[in-house]
């Protein structure tokens, strides 16, 4: 226990996070230790009852700057303004309630696993990725609020631990996966793995907006554990990928491979499932965990969540590289 933070390890129901109480409002003060409490709880922390944060956004941009040095402007990203909060900028709406939003997830097929549980496993559950791996270096970590959620019974966020899913990979599966690369697929580029099944074939694209490689294993830059590092349908690239080096394709030796992992990845051993109330606040780590939306009822409810997203530390491999995602001109300017 810290003396401004009193915590509770694991989350309820889950094998890693952390429940971080605050002993005080955030406006009296930043609390100290939340990146190494982070760190410690395997990159997921639930800070429940902060409601001020509602009243008062900045605060949660001043938060966001305790987990690394830059947190991302959503002025300079091609995303509608609509979806950017108007006098915090580097708050992302995630919401049904302006025109334009995108829609929530469908609901699973069936929509409940065989002993009546929400599906938490690929494939019966879709849609698990990390924030913006389609970029180099990706960004660290990310934080979301909810300002107005869905009903606790939908609209929930699962996240699955890469570390715990790494240490429990066969042997077989870590040999192979060691330095093997996944291919990851920037959304609206055509590259998703529907698309591909569906014989459509990608258009041109620009340079800043190509595939980019990432490590299927990759090593925390702050406590040094392993972690699967991967995504599935929409966010890998099914057409020169989902792996670099195995055959391509949605039927190909590489989609057999990325099934397999996924599904161990998802077990529910290693997933978490948040239910939201009004003034949660989840912070994870992209560099070890996955997480994946569920279905609301985007016709009768309104749900209204805001999220930042950080960087700073990817780690050594991406020492010095130029930011993927920028156009050449724009980074020359």
């Amino acid at each position: 226990m810290r003396a401004s933070v009193e915590v509770t390890r694991p989350l309820p129901g889950a094998a890693f996070g952390a429940v971080a109480r605050l002993a005080r409002p955030l406006a009296a003060g930043m609390p100290d230790g939340l990146p190494q409490l982070l760190a410690e709880a395997g990159g997921l922390l639930l800070i429940p009852g902060a409601g001020e944060v509602g009243r008062t956004p900045e605060l949660l941009v001043q938060l966001s700057r305790l987990f690394g040095p830059e947190v991302e402007d959503y002025r300079f990203l091609p995303t509608g303004r609509a979806m950017v909060h108007e006098t915090q900028p580097e708050i992302f709406l995630v919401t049904n309630t302006v025109a334009g939003a995108r829609p929530p997830p469908a609901r699973p097929e069936p929509p409940l696993t065989a002993d009546g549980l929400l599906p938490v496993q690929y494939p019966h559950r879709k849609g698990w990725h990390t924030d913006q791996s389609y970029r180099r270096p990706p960004p660290d970590i990310s934080l979301f609020y909810a300002v107005m959620p869905a009903d606790r019974s939908r609209g929930q966020t699962l996240f699955a631990s890469g570390i715990l899913a790494y240490e429990a990979l066969p042997a077989r599966l870590k040999e192979r996966v060691e330095t093997l690369q996944g291919l990851h697929a920037r959304p609206g580029t055509g590259r998703g793995r529907k698309d591909a099944l569906a014989g459509k074939l990608p258009g041109p694209f620009a340079p800043h907006e190509r595939s980019q490689p990432q490590p299927v294993v990759r090593v925390h830059p702050v406590t040094g554990q392993r972690a699967l590092y991967l995504c599935e349908y929409g966010q890998m690239d099914w057409f020169e990928g989902p792996f670099v080096g195995m055959q391509a394709g949605p039927h190909g030796d590489g989609a057999a491979l990325l099934d397999e992992l996924m599904s161990h990845y998802t077990r529910p051993e290693f997933v978490y499932v948040h239910e939201w109330t009004a003034g949660d606040l989840l912070v994870w780590d992209n560099r070890c965990l996955i997480h994946a939306a569920t279905w609301y009822d985007a016709d009768r409810e309104q749900r209204l969540m805001w999220r930042t997203t950080v960087r700073g530390n990817p780690g050594a491999l991406y020492a010095g590289e130029r930011r993927s995602w920028i156009p050449q001109e724009a980074a020359s300017a």
